[in-house]
């Protein structure tokens, strides 16, 4: 036996290597941001799960693997969810077992050709189940998929166009496993230099053939990031500050002003006052402003985030309420049986209220729609592709991350803006609190300067807008219903193989007949 064959026998040793492996990816995302490491970084725990001795072994690899992902890009939701991030790591690491069992499946030993070129497909399907499951809100939301690692990449951003980050996903997984039998199977590697051709080829066809959005106009938006702040009284402090910061912008012809998430926190029809202050400066500034109030509703149960714009007249009536809320950040799924959680961390004392439905709002006299997303929810494809497909000729992000101030959040939730500018072809707007700030085009390029989680300001962006469907606004997730398409036939394809090797197989021998006394009967005497 090998040395390393010995040291991976001990299950603790391998149960640790998975996790570490598992880990890995969190530096293809920001702040680290090592775009290009994403197409080896699951090397390593392919690796290990394809050296399993047995497919249970493989599953949990592929589980703990799986766990060691989630705690590493979600690690800096330890100060706030303390241990409760690592039960929660175990309950959906679980996704990835599976995951495991079929790299295994496909890559023990010596696979035959045709195995490897299964693998290249139903591999990289299996994963996007992953994703697809855990994307549900209750399992804490799309962030952190694969693909999305690759935001600031043209080519990437391209292909997001034409399939989402799903599609992105499925191909950094495909070259995952093509290098993978690249660096541990001798014969036959053909195939995985075909798939690895293959994968710049569709990336070089996407950049010829997918349609570039055409710009038919330009609005002047203004974001204003007051940065931290904290203590008593903060939001007669923050709401004072960010009124200074508005006053600052008139003169500078804009179409809209948009203030962070929780920028103002009393419900404005509770506190005509502070409408009247919004108002005033809208009519200082010319420009209509989308404010975000956390806070209890006049005539209603419960606190409620809600985008609401304020026009020169005051409240325009136009609102949004945030429908996809942060687990343990603003309800606590299963109160009754995880309320708990109250106790070891930051989770929410009292749940928020939902909305019921997206809205694109009529900004000012121009004509410009806006379709408003609060906080995490830009981490959903879905949210701001249906926004687009309503007719909204700008997203825009309103989002608060000053509890991770010190941490990668701000970037990772700041780079997620760029891959929905560039899946629905319409530019965004992601402004914050306290940074990080940011706008990108319709290409999902970005525009103009990163406001810092250092930065209080106000930056006024020139936004292209631009015309057109894209394919992944108007067809979806289609990769997605691929994979499940992939993964049906190839069940379908083993199910009948077992089938026909239960009915050509040898029956097995009948047992020797026996006399009354027990021995065999001996035919012919």
């Amino acid at each position: 036996m090998k040395m390393p064959d010995r040291w991976l026998a001990s299950p603790w040793r391998r149960g640790l290597l998975a996790v570490l492996s598992g880990a890995l990816p969190m530096l293809a995302f920001p702040a680290p941001s090592l775009w290009w490491f994403a197409y080896v970084a699951l090397v390593p725990w392919m690796l290990l799960a394809r050296s399993a001795p047995t497919g249970r072994r493989a599953a949990y690899d592929g589980w703990l693997g799986g766990v060691g992902f989630l705690v590493a890009v979600h690690h800096w939701l330890l100060p706030s969810l303390h241990v409760f991030i690592f039960v929660i790591a175990a309950l959906v690491g679980v996704l990835w077992a599976p995951w495991g069992w079929l790299v295994r499946r496909f890559l023990a030993g010596t696979p035959s050709a045709g195995r490897l070129a299964a693998a290249l497909v139903v591999l990289p399907s299996g994963w996007l189940m992953v994703e697809l499951v855990r994307s549900w809100q209750g399992l804490g939301g799309p962030w952190g998929l694969l693909g999305s690692s690759q935001w600031q990449v043209e080519p990437a951003l391209r292909l997001a166009s034409v399939g989402g980050v799903w599609l992105l996903s499925f191909l950094v997984v495909a070259v995952n496993v093509a290098v993978t039998v690249l660096a541990a199977v001798r014969r036959p590697r053909v195939l995985a230099v075909a798939g690895l051709v293959a994968t710049v080829a569709v990336t070089s066809a996407a950049w010829v053939w997918s349609p570039r959005p055409d710009v038919v106009g330009r609005a002047r938006i203004a974001v204003v990031q007051p940065g931290v702040i904290a203590g008593s009284g903060s939001p007669e402090k923050r709401f004072a500050r960010e009124e200074a910061l508005t006053r600052g912008l008139a003169g500078r012809d804009l179409d809209l002003i948009v203030w962070g998430e929780s920028s103002v926190g009393y419900d404005l029809t509770h506190r005509p006052d502070l409408a009247d202050r919004v108002a005033a400066l809208s009519r200082e500034t010319g420009a209509d402003i989308l404010v975000n109030v956390d806070a209890r509703r006049a005539g209603h149960p419960g606190i409620y985030k809600s985008s609401v714009l304020v026009g020169p007249q005051g409240l325009t009536g136009e609102r949004y309420d945030k429908m996809r809320l942060v687990p343990f950040g603003e309800y606590i799924p299963f109160r009754p049986l995880l309320g708990w959680a109250t106790s070891v961390g930051k989770a929410a004392g009292e749940d928020r209220m939902r909305g019921t439905k997206q809205v694109v709002m009529d900004v000012g006299h121009g004509g410009l729609k806006v379709g408003p997303m609060v906080c995490f929810e830009s981490a959903f494809p879905d949210m701001s592709r249906n926004l687009a497909r309503d007719g909204a000729d700008l997203l825009v992000a309103q989002s608060s991350t000053s509890t991770f101030q010190h941490s990668w959040a701000p970037e990772q939730h700041a780079s997620l803006a760029a891959l929905r500018a560039a899946e629905t072809g319409r530019p965004m707007v992601h402004a914050t609190l306290t940074g990080v700030s940011a706008v990108y085009g319709p290409s999902g390029e970005r525009i103009g300067p990163w406001l810092g989680t250092s930065a209080s300001t106000a930056a006024v962006y020139e936004v292209p807008l631009a015309d057109g469907v894209t394919p992944y606004a108007r067809f979806g997730a289609w990769p997605v219903h691929v994979s499940v398409l992939v993964l049906i036939a190839w069940g379908a394809v083993e199910g009948g193989r077992a089938v026909r090797l239960r009915r050509t197989s040898p029956p097995p021998p009948a047992p020797p007949a026996r006399t009354v006394r027990e021995s065999p009967v001996r035919h012919g005497r």
